[in-house]
C-alpha cells in the first residue's frame, strides 16, 4: 500500500470537515465556531486545489457565514483575502472597512500593504511591510517584504528574509515551509542558479510531500535545464490532478519548444478557453495571462493591447505596465511601447526578463545603445534568461 503524501493528507483532512459540517455549519441556530471552521474549509480547499471555480464559489459561502454569526471580523477578512486572490482590488479595503477595527490591525495592514504594491505605490507598500512587521513580525509578513525586494531586484536581502522567515515558523508548519522554498527556488531560477533552486524544490518536497505545486516548480526547472522530456512527463502528471490553464498554456509552450506542435496544440487551446471562460463569470484574474497568451502564444498584439489596457486599469504597476509595452510592441507601436516600458522601468524594478524586453522595445525604437544597455543588464542577472520558463 503507497504510504499517503503529506498533501493528501490535508487535503483529506479538510475534506473531512467541510463534509461532517456541510449540512450544519449554516443551519439556525448556528455556533460561530462551526460557522466559522466550515467557511475556513471551503477557503482552504480552493487554495489548496488551485481551482479558481471553487474560489470564486468560496465567496458567497463566506457571505453566508458573516451573516450568521455576530462578530464577522476574521471572516471580512477571509472575503478580502479572497477578493486580493481574484484580483478584485478595489473590494479589498471594502472588506477590510466592513469590521470595526480591521483596517488598522496588523493584518489588515499587511493586506493594505500589498494592496499599494499591486496598485504601484512602492514607497508606501514597503513602509507597510515594514510597520506591519515591527508591529507583528509573523512569517508571513517577513515574507511579503521579502517578495517586495524580489520583484524590485535585492536579491540578497530578499533570500535573506525568506530565511528570516523560516526561522520564524514552527515545527508544524511545514506547509509553509514548502512555500517558502518555493520562493528561494524561483529567486535562484530568475538568476539562472539552476542547482540552487533545484535544491530548494527538493527541501520543498520532503518538508510537504506530494503537493502539485512543488511539481509544477520543478518541472519549470526541467524545461529551463534543457531536460525537457522529463519536464513534459512531470507536467503531464501535475495536469492529471489539476485542471489550471496557466499550467496548460506552460505546457503547451514546452511542447512547442520541443517541436511537438500537434501535441502542443490542445493544451494550449485549452488554456485559452479557460482564461476565457473565467472572464465570461466575471472574474478578471487571468487577463495578465491573456495578455502573455496573446503576445507570446498567438502573437496576436491587438488582442494582446486590448487585455493588457484592461488590466492595467485595474492595477496600474511596473507588470502591467511592461505587459501593456510588450503587447504595444507585439502590434507595431513602438514609441508607446517605450513609453509604458519607461514607466515600469522608472518604478526600480529589476528583473532579467523586464530587462530583455525593454531591449527589445527601445532597439525597435531605435535607441540602439540602449537597447544594448538593457540587454547587457539581463545577462548579468541571469546568463541563462532566454530558457525556457513560465509566465507567473
Amino acid at each position: 500500500m503507497t504510504e499517503k503524501t503529506d498533501y493528501q493528507t490535508e487535503l483529506e483532512r479538510i475534506e473531512k470537515d467541510i463534509a461532517e459540517l456541510a449540512t450544519i455549519a449554516l443551519v439556525p441556530p448556528t455556533d460561530t465556531e462551526k460557522v466559522t471552521k466550515y467557511v475556513h474549509s471551503v477557503y482552504q480547499h480552493a487554495v489548496h486545489t488551485g481551482n479558481l471555480v471553487e474560489l470564486e464559489a468560496a465567496a458567497p459561502v463566506i457571505d453566508e457565514g458573516i451573516k450568521l454569526i455576530r462578530f464577522p471580523g476574521d471572516l471580512y477578512f477571509l472575503k478580502a483575502n479572497l477578493a486580493f486572490k481574484l484580483h478584485r482590488l478595489a473590494d479589498v479595503r471594502r472588506n477590510l472597512s466592513a469590521a470595526p477595527g480591521l483596517l488598522h490591525s496588523a493584518e489588515g495592514g499587511a493586506l493594505l500593504a500589498d494592496l499599494d504594491f499591486q496598485e504601484g505605490r512602492y514607497g508606501q507598500a514597503k513602509q507597510g511591510y515594514l510597520d506591519t512587521i515591527e508591529r507583528n513580525r509573523t512569517w508571513d509578513n517577513v515574507a511579503r517584504l521579502a517578495h517586495f525586494e524580489f520583484k524590485m531586484g535585492d536579491s540578497d536581502t530578499a533570500d535573506r528574509l525568506f530565511e528570516e522567515a523560516e526561522d520564524e515558523l514552527t515545527a508544524k508548519e511545514m506547509r509553509s515551509y514548502a512555500w517558502l522554498e518555493l520562493q528561494r527556488g524561483l529567486l535562484d531560477l530568475a538568476h539562472g542558479r539552476h542547482d540552487e533552486a533545484g535544491a530548494h524544490y527538493q527541501r520543498a518536497e520532503r518538508a510537504y510531500s506530494g503537493h502539485w505545486l512543488t511539481a509544477e516548480h520543478q518541472a519549470e526547472l526541467l524545461g529551463a535545464r534543457g531536460h525537457y522530456a522529463e519536464a513534459a512527463a512531470l507536467y503531464d502528471a501535475v495536469l492529471q490532478r489539476v485542471n489550471k490553464p496557466e499550467i496548460q498554456q506552460a505546457f503547451g509552450e514546452l511542447l512547442m519548444v520541443m517541436g511537438e506542435h500537434e501535441r502542443a496544440a490542445p493544451w494550449l487551446d485549452k488554456a485559452l478557453a479557460g482564461y476565457l471562460d473565467a472572464g465570461r463569470r466575471g472574474g478578471v484574474h487571468y487577463f495578465h495571462h491573456l495578455v502573455d497568451y496573446y503576445a507570446d502564444v498567438n502573437k496576436d498584439g491587438a488582442e494582446a493591447v486590448k487585455w493588457a489596457r484592461m488590466d492595467i486599469a485595474l492595477r496600474d504597476n511596473f507588470a502591467t505596465q511592461a505587459a501593456l509595452a510588450w503587447a504595444l510592441y507585439r502590434k507595431g507601436q513602438f514609441s508607446e511601447a517605450l513609453a509604458f516600458m519607461s514607466q515600469a522601468l522608472a518604478s526600480g524594478a529589476k528583473s532579467a526578463h523586464l530587462f530583455s524586453q525593454a531591449a527589445t522595445i527601445y532597439r525597435a525604437a531605435g535607441r540602439v545603445p540602449d537597447a544594448e544597455r538593457y540587454a547587457q543588464a539581463a545577462a548579468e542577472i541571469n546568463p541563462r534568461h532566454r530558457s525556457f520558463h513560465v509566465h507567473r
